[in-house]
């Protein structure tokens, strides 16, 4: 099976999500509350399940952590580059250079979890681990040098103290018991398909009506530089086929729909931004199992 036919069911519950949003008419509040129960709910569900039961050994996963960090860093510094290269207008740039190297969570489990079931979603869950709170401190910097409150809401994200208790857990030596793994194995399920389709309910293909050099560059970055570098460093670090194939797919995810929201709630430009997920999004259908093929 070619890595394309692999991740078509998963982009094609995106399509679903995009199709459904534009004819249906639930309203914004079930989408809101949609978002809230994959956000809170599903995805910590998975997350721990995934690292509490699968076999981490710190001698090899610590090399695949540094090559996500690695990649990570490439992309920060990148779209940072941006800057003088573009010399963008007002909010042009602070609200677009998350889109670099920010990640799509929804997207990064359920391709990984394709890829190789509860191994793949471990793998991925650690990396998500370590590389939210970087994604979120940088572009948060971006916007604003003065968020007091960035520390707080990192202790309260869901997906990090998932996979933090997931790995206690692990380590501990400790076994969920078999009804609650079947609860959460279920909830984790769930959370694919619910969290695909609304990747898909969030797609927007208009606003940008400037600065196409630097939305290029932002796209070329996150979709092009990233995996190249995540492929470089893994091969260098002697990474498993497995792990070469997770921190690659890592660095050819799109950027996170999250990234709209911040733009918007620290006065970014929202418009700007919602086009370059999109965008990537749409984009990451060829490049993402271009990049998977190329590291088989």
């Amino acid at each position: 099976m070619s890595f394309a036919t692999l991740l078509l069911p998963d982009f094609l519950l995106i399509l679903l999500g995009f199709i459904l949003l534009r004819v249906t008419h639930w309203g914004a509040a079930f989408w809101s509350g949609a978002e809230k129960l994959v956000y809170y709910v599903l995805f910590p569900a998975l997350l721990f399940h995934a690292t509490a039961r699968a076999p981490l050994d710190f001698a090899s996963t610590g090399k695949l952590v540094q090559a996500a960090m690695l990649t990570l860093g490439c992309g920060i510094a990148l779209g940072w580059l941006a800057k003088p290269l573009f010399r963008p207008g007002h909010m042009i740039f602070e609200s677009g250079v998350q889109t670099a190297f920010r990640f799509n969570s929804y997207i990064a489990l359920a391709a990984a979890s394709r890829l190789a079931g509860d191994a793949g979603t471990a793998l991925m869950g650690l990396i998500i681990g370590f590389s939210v709170p970087v994604t979120n401190a940088a572009a948060v910097h971006a916007l604003t040098h003065k968020d007091g409150k960035l520390w707080q809401e990192l202790a309260r994200n869901p997906l990090l103290v998932a996979t933090a208790v997931g790995l206690v857990f692990n380590f501990a030596g400790l076994h969920i018991p078999d009804v609650l793994g079947a609860t959460l194995a279920r909830l984790g399920n769930a959370s694919i398909a619910l969290g695909l389709i609304l990747v898909g309910a969030g797609l927007r293909l208009s606003g940008l009506h400037e600065a196409k050099g630097i939305a290029t560059w932002f796209i070329a970055v996150k979709l092009l530089a990233l995996p190249a570098i995540a492929w470089a460093a893994g091969r260098w670090l002697g990474l498993s086929l497995l792990q070469l194939q997770i921190v690659v797919m890592f660095g050819a995810l799109p950027t996170a729909s999250s990234a709209f929201v911040l733009a918007a709630r620290m006065g970014g430009n929202g418009p700007f931004v919602a086009f370059l997920i999109s965008a990537g999004t749409l984009l990451s259908i060829v490049t993402l199992p271009m990049w998977l093929a190329l590291v088989s």
